[in-house]
């Protein structure tokens, strides 16, 4: 029934709606993998992300067929694989140790890194505005981290990481592309991304109660539907329209972190995350 009234809605509305549903599931996977981190590591919760969102996926990649799987790009899908798990278990920890909103706002910084990157990687020609707006974005994340006005957490720099390798992750995404279909970058970025994690997930496991073992399992659940939402709502309406939907994680994120977790983000929290969403959102338009 939801969805028949989704579907009856224009293009660009229903795009909305997907992304804003996405959004929400991605949020709460963050609640989740917060509520983990006292008790697991982030590399033993990234491995079960792969491996449920593997599990959850195995049914279209059968459907395609072997010939789907096939690639002579071996070695670039290992490389983007092996960037964006690193960046996947440096976002949990960012999640774990700084608040939510925070560890949401730092992870918009992702596009003001894929511009410097497209330039240096792939040669990409960026004027002046989209570089100063590059600059307005990076001066955001200064306000927000505010080095020197408080005590140093690892945490931010951890979070920065994240931003940068998933940039370059994208980056990768872009190459592949052009001889690679999606269903096979995603194959093999599950099928990489579990075996990068199984032996240190092993070495560092800590055996998880029945719920806790739920909990685990839904951080692969609530990604998988997430992403699913994401290429449904770029599927049906314009990139661009629907594209700063997204932004609104920023306050499921504050509201998350209130309820849950006792949260009150700083008034610096939320004059960064505004900068980097502008320079964010002239980039995308530009």
């Amino acid at each position: 029934m939801i969805l028949e009234r989704i579907r009856a809605l224009p293009g660009n509305a229903q795009g909305a709606v997907w992304i804003l549903v996405g959004s929400l599931f991605l949020s709460a996977n963050d609640a989740v993998v917060k509520t983990l981190g006292a008790d697991f590591h982030p590399i033993q919760m990234a491995l079960f992300r792969y491996t449920i969102g593997m599990v959850l996926l195995a049914p279209w990649f059968v459907k395609a067929g072997r010939d789907s799987w096939r690639t002579e790009r071996l070695g670039t899908h290992l490389a983007r694989a092996v960037i964006a798990g690193i960046g996947q278990a440096a976002v949990y920890y960012g999640v774990i140790h700084l608040y939510l909103a925070d560890a949401t706002a730092v992870a918009f910084s992702r596009p003001l890194f894929l511009t410097m990157l497209a330039v240096l990687i792939l040669g990409e020609v960026v004027g002046w505005q989209r570089w100063a707006a590059t600059a307005f974005g990076f001066l955001g994340v200064l306000v927000m981290v505010r080095p020197g006005g408080a005590p140093f957490d690892i945490a931010w720099a951890v979070a920065l990481l994240a931003a940068v390798l998933f940039a370059l992750g994208i980056i990768f995404i872009r190459t592949l592309s052009t001889t690679e279909p999606p269903i096979r970058i995603l194959f093999y970025y599950h099928v990489f991304g579990i075996a990068l994690f199984l032996g240190p997930a092993i070495a560092l496991w800590q055996p998880p109660e029945p719920g806790q073992l739920a909990l685990l399992a839904l951080i692969g659940a609530l990604t998988c539907a997430g992403m699913v939402c994401f290429v449904q709502g770029f599927s049906v309406g314009e990139a661009s329209f629907v594209g700063p939907f997204e932004y609104l994680r920023l306050i499921y994120a504050a509201l998350l972190g209130y309820y849950m977790f006792a949260e009150i983000p700083s008034l610096w929290t939320g004059v960064g995350a505004l900068m980097i969403i502008a320079s964010a959102l002239y980039i995308a338009r530009k």
